[in-house]
C-alpha cells in the first residue's frame, strides 16, 4: 500500500464524509458545525449567503476582541483586597525602648571636648556677630582643623547669580549653611541650607560626632550608654512581675543601647488573652536628662516601638516618643497583612529572592523592606565611598567613615544620600514582605505623678535604685508607660486573585455563546478541520513529487535527448567545440556518455560515450 493511498484512507476514517479538497472539507465543515451561521452560508441563495457570510465574520471578529481584552486582563494579574475580623490567643507584641539621648554626657564629654568647644564659640559669632562684642575665650586655641574639615557657612544671597560663601568665623552674617568638600581646600562642595541656625548647628554636629564616635570601640560605646538596671526602675506583665533582666539590649547607632522585651530570640514569646491595661506591660523608666549631651539630642524623652518577634527595630521610621513626667498609655490594635506572591504582586517570604545582601542578618532577624533598604545603602556606599556610614551595619572587612581615614566622606555621603538614581535602585531591588504584622495604636498622656504623690513616689523610687534615702529622681527624668491590647479582636487584610483560570474560561466560553452559539466542542470541530487541512496539504505535496517524478521519466522515454556537453579536445590546447543541433537530439550520444540528471533525466559528459547507440543509451537509463 503506497502512502497516499494510506494517508487518503486515514483521513476518511477520521472524518467520516468527502472532503479530499479544501473545498469539499469547507464545505463539509459548515454543514456539521454546531456553530450558528456557516450552515446558513452554504444553504441561502447569493445575497443571503453574503450577508450571513459578513455576519459570522462580524461576530468572530467581535469574539476574538473580546477574548483579547478578557486574556489580557487575567494576565494583569489585578488582586482585590477583602478584610476579615478574629478572635483568639494572640502573641503579645515586641516593645523596644531606647533613650532619646544616646550616651551619658559624662562618659563622652572627653571625646566631645574640642567638638564641644567648636560649637560654642560659632554659636558666640553666630549670636554676637560683632568680633568687639564677643567674649570668647581666647585663651584656649580651636581646633580649626576639626572645624575646617566640616565647616559651618555663611552664604550671601543678595546676589542670586553670584552667591558669597563666607566662613562663619571671619563674617558678621546670621544665616547658616552647611559645607560638604569633597577634600579639603577643593572647590567641588555641596551646601544643605537651614532656614534656622539651630538645625544647621545640630546637623552639623551629628555629622562631625559620627566621624568621631565612629573610631570608638563596640564594646565602648556600650558601656558609655544607659544601663538597663538603670534606665528600667519597675517592671510588671499582667500580674506577673518582670525586670531589666528580662530585656534584650541591642546597640542602637541613632539611640546607643536599646531594650527589648518579649523579642522572641532565647525564649517562647508572651501570649495575651484579654484586652485592658491590667493585662498588658506597665514600666516605669529614668531617662536622666540631666546627663544628656547638650547639642546632639534637643529632644528629651524615651523612644518606643512595637514590633514583631525577631524582627529589627527602626525606631527613626517607626517609633514614638513618651514624654518626661508623664503617663503613655498605649492602646493596641493588630493588622495582619497577606500579600498574594508572584505574578501577582513582588514580594517575599523571607527575603532570599532579594538581590540585596542583608546586612542586618548579624543580628539574626527575619527580613524586612526597612532593613533591605538600609543594606542597599550602606553597600553603594562602601563601593562607592570606601567605607561604611556609622548609622548602618559593616560589610566584612570594612570600617566606617570618619574625617582622618577618609577626609572626603561626608561629601561623598550627602551626593549619594540625594542622588535619585542610587535611591531608585535601591527601591527596585528590594521587596515587602508577603506576610506582615501592623500594630495601631492609640496614645493618651496624663501627668505623672501628681504634685499629691510625687513626693512619696519619688522617694520610694529613689530608694529601690540607690537605696538612698535621699531623692535622686525627678519629674524630668521620669516616665510611665502602659502597653496592651485595645481590643481583643484582630483584622486580617488578605489578598485574593481577582482573575482566575476558572473566570477566564467561564468568560470566554460565555462570550463565544452570545456572538455565536458556540461551545468547546465547536472548538474542536474548528480543530479537527485544521488538522484535516494539514492532512490534504501532505497528500497533495506527495501527490505534486509523485507526478513531478512521473514526468521525467515520461520526458525520458519519448526520445528527447537533454543537453550534452562536447569531448574534451583530443590535442592539448585546441579550443573546445559545442554539440551539434544534431548532436544535441541524438540521444545515443556515439560521442558522448550520459550521466543521470535529477528526476531520472539524463546528462551526457565530455569524455565518455557508449558503443552500442541509441537504443543502448535508452537503456542504460
Amino acid at each position: 500500500m503506497n502512502l497516499k493511498k494510506y494517508l487518503v484512507r486515514a483521513l476518511h476514517r477520521l472524518q467520516k464524509g468527502p472532503g479530499y479538497t479544501y473545498k469539499e472539507l469547507l464545505v463539509w465543515y459548515c454543514d456539521n458545525t454546531n456553530t450558528h451561521g456557516p450552515k446558513r452560508i452554504i444553504k441561502e441563495g447569493p445575497k443571503k449567503k453574503l450577508i450571513w457570510f459578513f455576519l459570522t465574520l462580524l461576530f468572530a471578529s467581535l469574539v476574538f476582541w473580546q477574548w483579547g481584552i478578557l486574556i489580557n486582563t487575567y494576565l494583569s494579574y489585578n488582586v482585590t483586597s477583602s478584610l476579615s475580623i478574629g478572635f483568639k490567643t494572640m502573641k503579645f507584641p515586641a516593645v523596644t525602648i531606647c533613650n532619646a539621648n544616646p550616651f551619658k554626657y559624662s562618659e563622652v564629654k572627653p571625646l566631645l571636648k574640642e567638638l564641644d568647644r567648636l560649637i560654642e564659640a560659632a554659636l558666640e559669632r553666630i549670636l554676637q556677630p560683632t568680633p568687639g562684642n564677643s567674649t570668647e575665650n581666647t585663651s584656649l586655641p580651636l581646633n580649626l582643623e576639626l572645624w575646617n574639615q566640616i565647616p559651618l557657612v555663611l552664604i550671601d544671597e543678595h546676589d542670586k547669580d553670584n552667591p558669597i560663601i563666607l566662613d562663619i568665623f571671619e563674617t558678621n552674617q546670621t544665616a547658616v549653611d552647611n559645607e560638604n568638600c569633597s577634600h579639603q581646600g577643593s572647590e567641588n562642595c555641596t551646601y544643605r541650607n537651614f532656614s534656622s541656625a539651630a538645625q544647621a548647628v545640630t546637623e552639623w554636629y551629628i555629622l562631625q560626632s559620627t566621624s568621631i564616635l565612629s573610631k570608638v570601640p563596640l564594646h565602648e560605646r556600650i558601656r558609655m550608654g544607659y544601663q538597663a538596671e538603670d534606665m528600667i526602675l519597675a517592671c510588671l506583665y499582667g500580674a506577673e512581675p518582670c525586670n531589666y533582666k528580662n530585656f534584650t539590649q541591642i546597640y542602637h547607632p541613632d539611640h546607643g543601647n536599646c531594650y527589648i522585651f518579649n523579642w522572641g530570640m532565647d525564649e517562647e514569646a508572651l501570649n495575651s488573652s484579654n484586652p485592658g491595661a491590667e493585662f498588658g506591660l506597665k514600666l516605669i523608666l529614668d531617662i536622666s536628662q540631666q546627663d544628656y549631651i547638650p547639642y546632639l539630642s534637643s529632644a528629651a524623652g524615651a523612644r518606643l516601638m512595637l514590633h514583631q518577634q525577631k524582627s529589627f527595630p527602626f525606631l527613626k521610621d517607626q517609633g514614638i516618643y513618651a514624654m518626661a513626667g508623664t503617663e503613655t498609655s498605649i492602646g493596641v490594635l493588630v493588622d495582619e497583612l497577606e500579600r498574594m506572591g508572584y505574578p501577582y504582586s513582588d514580594c517575599t517570604l523571607n527575603g532570599s529572592d532579594v538581590p540585596v545582601r542583608n546586612l542586618y542578618s548579624q543580628y539574626n532577624t527575619s527580613y524586612s523592606i526597612q532593613a533591605c533598604l538600609r543594606s542597599c545603602f550602606q553597600n553603594h556606599m562602601v563601593e562607592i565611598c570606601g567605607c561604611g556610614h556609622y548609622m548602618f551595619p559593616l560589610p566584612e572587612g570594612v570600617s566606617y567613615c570618619n574625617n582622618e581615614d577618609n577626609p572626603g566622606w561626608a561629601y561623598c555621603y550627602s551626593s549619594l544620600r540625594s542622588s535619585i538614581k542610587q535611591r531608585q535602585i535601591c527601591i527596585d531591588s528590594c521587596k515587602e514582605t508577603c506576610n506582615d504584622t501592623q500594630y495601631k495604636m492609640t496614645i493618651s498622656m496624663a501627668d505623672w505623678p501628681s504634685e499629691a504623690s510625687e513626693d512619696w513616689i519619688f522617694h520610694i523610687l529613689s530608694y529601690e535604685r540607690d537605696m538612698s534615702t535621699n531623692v535622686t529622681l525627678d519629674r524630668n527624668g521620669i516616665i510611665k508607660l502602659n502597653i496592651y491590647f485595645q481590643e481583643y479582636n484582630y483584622r486580617t487584610i488578605s489578598e485574593s486573585a481577582a482573575t482566575t483560570i476558572v473566570w477566564l474560561l467561564s468568560s470566554l466560553g460565555g462570550q463565544f455563546g452570545f456572538w455565536m452559539g458556540g461551545s468547546v466542542l465547536c472548538l474542536i470541530e474548528f480543530g479537527e478541520i485544521i488538522i484535516d487541512s494539514l492532512w490534504i496539504t501532505v497528500i497533495n505535496v506527495i501527490s505534486w513529487c509523485k507526478g513531478l517524478k512521473q514526468r521525467c521519466l515520461t520526458s525520458h522515454k519519448s526520445g528527447q535527448c537533454p543537453q550534452c556537453l562536447a569531448p574534451a579536445p583530443s590535442q592539448p590546447g585546441s579550443p573546445q567545440r559545442s554539440p551539434s543541433p544534431a548532436e544535441q537530439r541524438d540521444c545515443s550520444c556515439s560521442r558522448f556518455s550520459c550521466q543521470p540528471r535529477p528526476c531520472a533525466l539524463p546528462r551526457c559528459l565530455p569524455g565518455e560515450h557508449t558503443k552500442a547507440g541509441p537504443a543502448a543509451s535508452q537503456k542504460s537509463v
